[in-house]
């Protein structure tokens, strides 16, 4: 990520990763925009149930699912807290970027909406990375509508961002009827919103208000969904879950780059980096930028550090460095890295047997 200055006071952070080849909290908050039956537009309004939100917003129409349907399977998944927002008439690109303005300043950590359309999930895109440049740290759950799984790596390919999760096929409800993968990606971001563990990946998680999928995968299908940065859904038994938890980042300019490919990535960065940041800034709100000071920093960076390592977030962190900027002397220069700790996606069994 690239760096932004600023003259505020604070603590401030950017990031970066690379492969190596050889791995009690509260629930997150989800911010929605979509089309509604009522309700003031460009309004963020904080929901902490189903029942709130069809009050404030009214019920879909049967033909026209939207903000309530979005809602009914938020809440299903576990979300506790939704910022809603009522895009404007018309629902074109310019009143989802509106909406998507709605909430730039709400403090959510899973975004979705109920378009389709590859434009707005790019305007969301740009609204999501904006957000969490800026310290305020999101992913954005999309889905497609009748896409098959070659048009869904395209359309993966053309968001290829780490902060955002594609989730396909479309989706039945419980009663049977067609919705389209936006909705399988609300119940996708319920289940990442209520997930204890950044590091536990979402592989498995059984998914409430599905009544099925519109299509079946293949084997072939999902290693190439997977691999072309799509987190596919399966039905087994009539449970349907994420087979694996993906972000549509495949690649680095036109190089090929999976370090961002699993969803627990950077929820792990998301989990780890805010909570340094956080603790810096209570601690050291009126500090002095001296040797002492400086020390104290760094002490205080380690706490909170080993504290993710005890928690099996992060495998492992290397030196902290702490140093006054040689070109502002009132800037205090911290520096780390750390291994995130790895999902288990798969066990192989290799078996000699003796006859």
């Amino acid at each position: 990520m690239s760096e932004m200055r600023h003259e505020r006071p604070g603590v401030y952070s950017v990031y970066d990763a690379s492969s190596v080849t050889s791995a009690g909290r509260a629930a997150k908050r989800i911010g929605v925009a979509a089309l509604a039956v009522k309700g003031t537009a460009n309004t963020a309004v904080t929901l902490t149930g189903y029942g709130a939100g069809v009050e404030a917003f009214g019920e879909d129409g049967a033909d026209t699912p939207g903000m309530s349907t979005l809602l009914k399977l938020l809440f299903a998944n576990g979300a506790s807290t939704v910022y809603a927002v009522r895009v404007g008439a018309g629902g074109g690109l310019e009143a989802y970027q509106a909406a998507f303005a709605a909430l730039a300043n709400c403090d959510v950590q899973v975004v979705v909406c109920d378009s389709s359309e590859l434009t707005i999930q790019k305007a969301l895109k740009t609204a999501v990375e904006t957000a969490s440049a800026a310290r305020g740290e999101r992913i954005g759950v999309i889905g497609g509508s009748g896409d098959t799984a070659a048009q869904l790596v395209t359309r993966a390919e053309a968001i290829n961002s780490e902060r955002m999760v594609l989730v396909g096929p479309d989706m039945k409800d419980e009663s049977g009827k067609a919705l389209s993968g936006v909705f399988a990606a609300a119940a996708v971001a319920g289940a990442i919103a209520c997930g204890a563990d950044p590091a536990v990946p979402l592989n498995g998680a059984e998914l409430y208000g599905i009544g099925g999928l519109q299509s079946v995968y293949s084997d072939n299908d999902i290693d190439l969904l997977v691999q072309g940065g799509v987190t596919p859904l399966e039905d087994v038994g009539g449970v349907v879950s994420p087979v694996r938890g993906i972000t549509t980042r495949t690649k680095t300019g036109s190089a090929a780059d999976s370090t961002w490919r699993e969803l627990t990535t950077v929820l792990i960065a998301d989990d780890v980096i805010p909570a340094v940041r956080s603790a810096l800034r209570s601690k050291f709100a009126r500090a002095k930028n001296t040797a002492q000071g400086r020390g104290a920093i760094r002490a205080q960076t380690i706490v909170e550090l080993e504290k993710k390592k005890d928690a099996q977030i992060i495998e492992s962190y290397g030196e902290v460095a702490v140093t006054a900027a040689a070109d502002d002397p009132t800037v205090c220069l911290v520096e780390f890295s750390f291994a995130v700790a790895h999902g288990l996606n798969q066990i192989r069994l290799t078996v000699h047997l003796t006859v």
